[in-house]
């Protein structure tokens, strides 16, 4: 795959012109206005018909679960096209929605690509029809609560929320942070360490379902952030929060049932490759605007564009944009072969796409000059929200030690 076919250019130019429709003219209000982006996911949901598309991929799992004819592996993604057909029509979206507005990607891909996913993979037939289709249709918020405190890129190994066995029930208690959805979340998947007696980072990580409002559970306001401000992030806080086995993700503690720990790995790779894609978004528009800029800005009398300098910045500006496109291009080729990434490969693909995003939109501030550190120029928009690439997900040094560790351990 070198390029996007008709059907997919169709598709992305229909949500291109939705997205300079309905987002483009409300980025102040998502950024400076304290305005939630949910109604506007919403609206994307019902314009493109994803909440029905939604509504008969959740049939199908549930079916499949109940069968038996489906693995909590080998279930179908909760995105936008839930049949599992085309890695790039769940792409598509995020690539165009991040031109103007990644914050919005990021609240709709925790709650539907993190914590539906999460349920419909390991949850029970009944736990998936109790909290899954309102996740899968965005009817409700989902939040994905692993990251502490004091363990965020050590995010299993140093985790101290705790659940306590107390006859049928479990007794929760731990502080989460820097929670996408958080403030605002009506789901909550919350991952917690089994207190049984066992060294603190050898116990086996379980996974729970929360609704807002549950006695001993306090949801933060949202974070005041550097960047990606239409992205509600907050803190979590759980004092004796007791829960029933029935909020326990696949209704038991066997690691091949609910899977904590495999859950959350799972769920890195399916981040990691996001962040390319979102990546690639806000490359295209830093480039589209830079070339703009550089054709009708002039300097002692001619434009920019024709200096060697200026010039050198947009081929290293294209340059990225090319690399990061063939890295999603490979993701969904491989995803139409049926072969996932690997932990190390999805490493790789974030830790470039993440640099690439964070360089291309600061030189393009550079470009702009003075107009660039101008909020109305929107490069420098991007250029703050660029920069949590590098951070969540998986910080740049974390994609570091997962490839190298991969290297080493194949060349040994």
């Amino acid at each position: 795959m070198y390029e996007w076919s008709e059907e997919q250019l169709a598709v992305r130019d229909a949500v291109r012109r939705f997205v300079e429709a309905e987002v483009a003219p409300r980025v102040d209000e998502l950024e400076h206005g304290d305005t939630p982006p949910y109604e506007v996911i919403r609206s994307m949901y019902r314009t493109f018909g994803m909440d029905q598309l939604a509504r008969e991929s959740f049939k199908r799992q549930l079916e499949r679960k109940r069968t038996g004819a489906g693995t909590a592996a080998g279930a179908e993604p909760a995105g936008p096209r839930g049949d599992g057909g085309s890695a790039a029509m769940t792409l598509i979206p995020i690539v165009e929605l991040c031109r103007y507005c990644p914050g919005i990607v990021t609240a709709m891909g925790v709650s539907i690509g993190l914590a539906a996913t999460t349920v419909m993979k390991r949850g029970t037939p009944e736990q998936m029809e109790r909290w899954g289709l309102d996740l899968m249709t965005f009817d409700k918020v989902g939040a994905w609560a692993i990251t502490e405190p004091d363990s965020g890129s050590d995010a299993l190994g140093g985790m101290k929320s705790s659940a306590r066995r107390d006859g049928d029930e479990y007794v929760l208690n731990g502080n989460k942070t820097f929670i996408t959805n958080g403030p605002y979340a009506d789901t909550i998947v919350f991952y917690a360490k089994l207190d049984d007696g066992a060294a603190v980072r050898d116990r086996k990580v379980l996974t729970f379902v929360l609704d807002r409002g549950l006695p001993g559970l306090e949801q933060s306001k949202p974070f005041r952030k550097m960047g990606l401000h239409s992205s509600p992030t907050g803190e979590l806080f759980l004092s004796d929060v007791r829960v029933g086995r029935d909020r326990l993700l696949g209704g038991t503690e066997d690691e091949r049932g609910g899977g904590g720990r495999q859950s959350a790995k799972d769920n890195f790779v399916t981040e990691r490759a996001g962040v390319a894609a979102m990546a690639l978004g806000l490359i295209e528009q830093c480039l589209a605007l830079s070339v703009d800029y550089a054709r009708q800005r002039t300097l002692w009398g001619k434009p920019i564009g024709d200096l060697q300098l200026i010039q050198l910045k947009l081929a290293k500006m294209e340059v990225a944009r090319l690399n990061v496109q063939n890295l999603v291009f490979r993701h969904i080729e491989m995803q139409a072969a049926g072969r996932s990434l690997t932990l190390a490969e999805a490493s790789a693909m974030k830790l470039y796409s993440a640099q690439a995003a964070s360089e291309v939109a600061m030189e393009a501030v550079q470009l702009f000059g003075g107009n660039g550190y101008m909020a109305e120029f929107r490069v420098e928009q991007l250029a703050r929200d660029a920069k949590v690439f590098q951070i969540y997900a998986g910080t740049d040094e974390i994609q570091v030690t997962h490839i190298a560790r991969d290297l080493l351990g194949r060349a040994g």
